[in-house]
């Protein structure tokens, strides 16, 4: 797949050094243009919402991150076991690596990727892990859908286009992960599978209490 990246989308400059060039590579030859659309688009709106809450941030990080974040929904990254956000995080980790970033910027685009489905926990972290976190929360659900102007709104969806986004993002989500539903425990993705698959039994936190192996 190739694509011809902008320079910049609504007053939002898109990195363009050595590692943002090779991690957008990556998403390219091992993503989809649905997923690299998204995963731009998604960069793009936390830019947005790190200028408009004047947080300081590396667009650098935020950028390796957003590309990575769903990465972990391909089968070249997806693991047996894992959660995909942890399978993209320990794969933006190890690329980074490769770059001799230092061990705090590697910890933190590896929390940023993780954590960008956990709601509650993820807004109050970095700077980086917030954004990234509002952003995708922009693109899926529409969280501060209100707050981008029209302007930008269309200017960011004629360089990468939704199609058909709400249609397809749920079974998008259902193929990184359905060879390990059990991944799901605990977060919302199992939402996901509950939607995708009929009579899905979900994991009950109840019952692991109850069932453990404490005898009183």
């Amino acid at each position: 797949m190739s694509v011809n990246k902008p320079k910049a989308v609504a007053g939002i400059t898109i990195p363009d050094s050595t590692i943002a060039k090779q991690a957008t590579e990556l998403l390219l030859e091992h993503g989809t243009e649905f997923i690299y659309n998204h995963s731009l688009r998604v960069f793009v709106f936390a830019s947005l919402n790190g200028a408009n809450r004047k947080l300081r941030y590396d667009p650098e990080l935020l950028y390796v991150s957003a590309v990575f974040h769903d990465l972990g929904l391909t089968p070249h990254y997806s693991s047996a076991d894992k959660r995909f956000e942890v399978d993209g995080a320990n794969a933006a980790r190890d690329f980074l690596k490769g770059h001799g970033l230092p061990p705090s910027s590697l910890q933190l685009v590896w929390d940023t990727i993780a954590l960008h489905t956990t709601i509650g926990v993820a807004e109050y972290k970095e700077a980086e892990v917030a954004l990234l976190y509002s952003g995708v929360g922009l693109d899926v659900m529409g969280e501060g859908y209100q707050e981008l102007t029209e302007e930008n709104r269309e200017a960011i969806i004629k360089q990468f286009p939704r199609n058909g986004f709400k249609k397809n993002i749920i079974p998008t989500f259902f193929d990184g992960f359905k060879h390990k539903t059990d991944t799901t425990f605990g977060n919302i993705k199992a939402d996901v599978c509950a939607f995708m698959i009929p009579g899905f039994q979900r994991k009950n936190f109840c019952d692991c209490i109850l069932q453990s192996p404490w005898s009183e």
